[in-house]
């Protein structure tokens, strides 16, 4: 039996070069590293199968947490002409309080642009908040986000870092509501996001896309966003991907109830299921 959600503890990346990704994550975004392993963590031992080498390490951004995670030999770069509407994009969102000084940092640190024109300020039907898209040196795609006072959620106001959400794009929304829904994650938000603006974040042209909002039981961020693109319609999932493939990212969420599990979601994305600690529960 799945229990609830009760938190999202982190987002698990697969990395190319673990001393490269490092580097950028500290030097372009503020991260601390907390701890560099060579064993596999344990959500991450049924994923590597027999010959396939592990190291990771773990990264802090305010109070969330990134997973880093090299496997040798590795699997397949991140593909190629990738954009936010195909269904292997996830992102995740790392909110600053000075959005000009995050944006020149990363440009001294190589990152590639996703977003056209600079940080955009999106309309209040989108949030009102300030966003630019970008990518690691592994091409997974990240997103700096500013909140103006009464925006966003009240912890985020004044915060210089943290992690407030990963998006994820999805196919049928219902489908993916469904499957959420089933591990405890409510709806907090739900609308279309599209005009010139939301088009040169994503740079994409004539974007139409749902965005819904889930939260787990006990906080409202980080959480979990869906992005289902009406305009233009994305990829599908590689069937025959790996979980070593550096585009195969992993959501960690805590769960109360008597589980702990790997899963894929209808579009392929992966998630890790965590039982609490028994003195952790209510």
């Amino acid at each position: 039996m799945i229990g609830r959600a009760f938190r999202l503890l982190g987002i698990s990346l697969n990395v190319g070069e673990l001393p490269r990704s490092l580097a950028f994550y500290r030097d372009a975004l503020g991260f601390a590293v907390i701890a560099e392993e060579k064993a596999p963590r344990n959500w991450v031992r049924p994923i590597a199968t027999d010959g396939v080498r592990v190291r990771s390490a773990r990264l802090r951004l305010g109070g969330q947490e990134l997973e880093l995670v090299e496997f040798d030999p590795p699997g397949a770069p991140y593909p190629p002409g990738s954009t936010a509407a195909d269904l292997w994009f996830q992102h995740f969102a790392i909110v600053t309080n000075d959005m000009a000084a995050a944006y020149r940092r990363l440009q001294r640190h190589g990152a590639t642009l996703i977003t056209h024109g600079g940080p955009q300020h999106l309309p209040p039907a989108a949030g009102a908040v300030t966003a630019y898209k970008f990518r690691d040196p592994d091409g997974h795609p990240l997103e700096l986000i500013f909140f103006p006072p009464g925006s966003g959620d009240p912890a985020w106001q004044g915060v210089a870092g943290g992690i407030d959400h990963s998006a994820l794009s999805v196919c049928e929304a219902e489908r993916s509501l469904a499957f959420y829904g089933g591990f405890g994650l409510g709806v907090r938000s739900r609308q279309v996001n599209s005009g010139a603006a939301q088009d040169r974040l994503d740079g994409l042209a004539n974007v139409a896309v749902e965005v819904i909002g889930l939260s787990p039981v006990a906080l409202q961020t980080p959480h979990l966003e869906l992005l289902c693109y009406a305009a233009p319609r994305g990829r599908e999932r590689d069937p025959g991907g790996r979980a070593s493939d550096i585009a195969d990212s992993r959501l960690i969420f805590e769960v109360d109830g008597p589980c702990t599990a790997f899963v894929r979601d209808p579009d392929g994305h992966a998630s890790v299921l965590l039982e609490r600690e028994p003195e952790q529960l209510n």
